[in-house]
């Protein structure tokens, strides 16, 4: 299990994957609503709107929805969201990115700081980690959409510059090419799963068993945050250890 914002396969409540589909919802909507106040509230005139609309899309949010968060944008009540990232260490030395968008600094610092010293890491100051990573345009498919050979062609036709496979394909992309490279992509695959500005890590920590269950601990907690929007690793947990955590 590699490392950034995807745990769909440790969802350890049966309740509780209804309660992460409706703070999932919630994080959608708010960057589709800061997309739309950054440029035009149409997602065919701004890329970011259009990623945040397509991202969505893929995990079902109604229409209805949709249209609320981006008519959001230009009401007189809209929120002032501001853009923060916060870099820290977790267990086993892991490295961590924190994406967060809030209307309460001093709020949202104190979260992610106490999620830090309560599951085994410390949260350091800006450019502490983020130097071992590279910041990319990632586009996520699921398996369903075709084998890994006719996603890599697609990619590489579209000028993607690499494809990983991590419970589906991952298709990395040049930072000014996300936009691009996925519209050319969706119409040779279809809509994709999420499409979003990402943190890629250079290398990768391999994490023990005494380390794994603090460290999933910390990164659900700060998910589980409202103005967490993604956390990005450079961690790698083997199934053995996962089969055993789970």
């Amino acid at each position: 299990m590699a490392g950034h914002s995807k745990f769909k396969n440790i969802m350890h409540r049966k309740g509780a994957q209804d309660k992460k589909r409706s703070a999932m919802f919630s994080k959608l909507s708010r960057e589709i609503t800061v997309a739309a106040k950054s440029g035009m509230p149409d997602p065919d005139m701004n890329p970011r709107l259009r990623l945040a609309v397509n991202a969505a899309k893929a995990q079902s949010m109604p229409k209805d929805n949709i249209q609320r968060a981006i008519d959001k944008a230009s009401g007189n009540d809209v929120e002032n969201y501001e853009e923060i990232r916060y870099e820290g260490f977790g267990p086993g030395g892991v490295a961590l990115i924190v994406e967060a968008l809030s209307d309460n600094r001093n709020r949202t610092a104190t979260n992610v700081r106490t999620a830090f010293s309560k599951n085994g890491g410390n949260l350091g100051a800006s450019g502490a980690v983020s130097h071992g990573f590279d910041r990319m345009g990632l586009i996520e498919y699921p398996t369903s959409v075709g084998d890994h050979d006719k996603v890599f062609e697609a990619a590489l036709e579209a000028g993607a510059e690499d494809v990983t496979f991590d419970e589906g394909h991952e298709i990395w992309t040049a930072l000014d090419s996300l936009h691009e490279v996925a519209k050319a992509l969706e119409a040779v695959l279809g809509p994709a799963e999420g499409a979003k500005l990402a943190w890629r890590p250079q290398t990768k920590v391999d994490v023990a068993e005494d380390d794994a269950a603090s460290l999933l601990k910390l990164i659900d907690t700060l998910e589980d945050d409202d103005d967490v929007q993604t956390v990005w690793g450079n961690y790698e947990v083997s199934d053995e250890v996962m089969e055993k955590l789970g």
